[in-house]
């Protein structure tokens, strides 16, 4: 490495740096800042000021002339270095189009807007929170315009989750796989309905805390760099580092605790094993949130759901809880792990339906950009949407367009990543079975080393080398579809129920 590549790597890193400061205070926001502070404006100004400051740390001529200078050095693309300045470059031509001014504004504005929102769907008052959306809204319109996105501006927040995805192309995935899921979904649905089972109750917290840690360490979470706390919307942030898990518990609902932090740990996998020594470069970072949930989806879904990872978990789960397992079967105590049932929650949903609440998401969102829809008309486009896509309608807008933290942020672009994620989940989950036949005999042993490494392999230490539709083609050798989902869908949910 040459002094001036190492002079350019420090900034860089210190850069990110900042970034993390920013995403402490945004964890130490939602899991331990007293509610007393809550409408206070100091959390929004302390944001606001790194946000700026990030800003112009980024974008000053300092920087950029010490990017140019390794510009213009002989580096190959393929390699680290030719990886790092590419996608600087390509951050870098964004960001110095933007204000500082506008950061910071944008910045404060999101910190008031989560209080906003969770007071709102606190009190299912959607009318209150209203306003700030569309503040929030416009915000997310002006930063696309400032990147050259006045036109598309939805695209532009789709590219900022998922470097080269676009509207179009997320929609051609989308409606192909509607198509099928749809009655693929109705079908499950009605012969999961003939089911019987028991409501899983009376599970105490400080048993399931035991519980979920010693699966999340299992899987392979290291938690000598890492910790898990709680949080009203279960998150992962932070890097390899140091990365923050959360969850949120309830006595008469240990599943969502359980998958949740399976979940999240799915994503704290990817962030330790990305490349210890590019930590703070691109070399360093996810290849987009798709990615990211393809490696928390397949953990949870395709390892925490099957029939070999209970095989091996259910005798510890009835140990801890005795008396609330007394009176279920294996088999029922397996159905309930996979329910399939109409839920109106996203969060809450099962595999089978929860793309289609991404769907209804992703059209909402097109249409709020496209001014084809006001905020003011959301609640009633949610339940159109609601009763097409998943023959339901929430009793509330609490559990209808209130439900979801996203959007208190100006996260727009970020719900498709959740069903992309799922496509590519179901695709390497196919490829790895063909890489390694005993791979479900191995989840049943508990070794789940082997599956980490190949992981490993594939996904995580190329860091953002490839975007999403490279690294499928890299990690699969096929471009990214639906079938893979559809066919795991029915493998495992059809084969459940037609037993009845």
């Amino acid at each position: 490495m040459t002094e001036k590549q190492a002079t350019f790597l420090s900034e860089l890193q210190s850069i990110s740096s900042l970034r993390q400061i920013s995403s402490l205070l945004g964890w130490d926001q939602q899991v331990n800042l007293p509610p007393g502070n809550s409408p206070s404006k100091q959390r929004a100004s302390q944001r606001a000021v790194l946000a700026t400051l990030i800003h112009r740390e980024f974008t000053s001529v300092e920087f950029q002339d010490k990017l140019r200078e390794l510009e213009q050095m002989e580096i190959d693309s393929n390699e680290d270095w030719g990886v790092i300045l590419r996608e600087v470059r390509r951050k870098l031509d964004r960001a110095i189009k933007i204000p500082s001014e506008f950061v910071a504004r944008k910045a404060a504005h999101q910190s008031r807007a989560y209080h906003a929102w969770r007071k709102a769907r606190q009190n299912d008052d959607f009318a209150s929170y209203a306003p700030i959306l569309e503040v929030t809204l416009q915000l997310a319109r002006e930063e696309a315009a400032f990147a050259g996105y006045a036109d598309n501006p939805y695209d532009y927040h789709l590219d900022l989750h998922d470097p080269g995805m676009e509207t179009l192309s997320v929609a051609k995935l989308f409606d192909a796989l509607q198509v099928e899921l749809v009655p693929l979904s109705q079908r499950i649905l009605g012969l999961a309905g003939t089911c019987k089972l028991p409501a899983l109750k009376n599970f105490p917290v400080t048993q399931q805390e035991v519980f979920l840690r010693e699966v999340v360490e299992s899987l392979g979470f290291d938690f000598s760099r890492g910790r898990m706390d709680v949080a009203i919307h279960p998150f992962c942030s932070g890097n390899g580092n140091d990365t923050r898990l959360t969850t949120r518990y309830d006595a008469d609902n240990p599943l969502d605790s359980l998958f949740s932090s399976i979940h999240e740990a799915g994503h704290g996998l990817y962030e330790q094993g990305l490349p210890a020594k590019w930590i703070g470069t691109p070399l360093g970072e996810a290849a987009g949130m798709a990615v990211h949930e393809s490696q928390s989806r397949i953990w949870e879904n395709q390892v925490g759901r099957s029939r070999q990872f209970w095989n091996l978990w259910e005798p510890r789960f009835r140990e801890l809880f005795p008396e609330a397992l007394s009176d279920i079967s294996s088999e029922d105590l397996f159905k309930t792990i996979n329910l399939v049932t109409p839920n109106p929650i996203r969060v809450d949903a099962d595999e089978v339906t929860y793309n289609l609440h991404v769907i209804l998401r992703f059209e909402l969102e097109q249409a709020l950009f496209s001014g084809e829809l006001e905020v003011s008309e959301l609640p009633d486009a949610w339940s159109e949407k609601a009763e097409r896509l998943l023959n339901l309608q929430p009793k509330n807008d609490a559990e209808g367009v209130l439900q979801d933290v996203h959007w208190s942020s100006g996260s727009f672009g970020y719900f498709p990543s959740y069903c992309i994620g799922n496509l590519l989940a179901a695709q390497l989950w196919e490829t790895a079975k063909e890489d390694i036949p005993e791979l479900e005999s191995l989840i049943e042993a508990g070794e789940n080393e082997r599956f980490l490494a190949w992981l490993d392999e594939k996904i995580h230490r190329h860091g953002s080398r490839m975007n999403l539709l490279e690294l499928t083609e890299h990690a699969t050798g096929k471009p990214l579809g639906h079938d893979p989902l559809l066919r795991y869908l029915e493998e495992r949910y059809l084969v459940l129920y037609e037993q009845n």
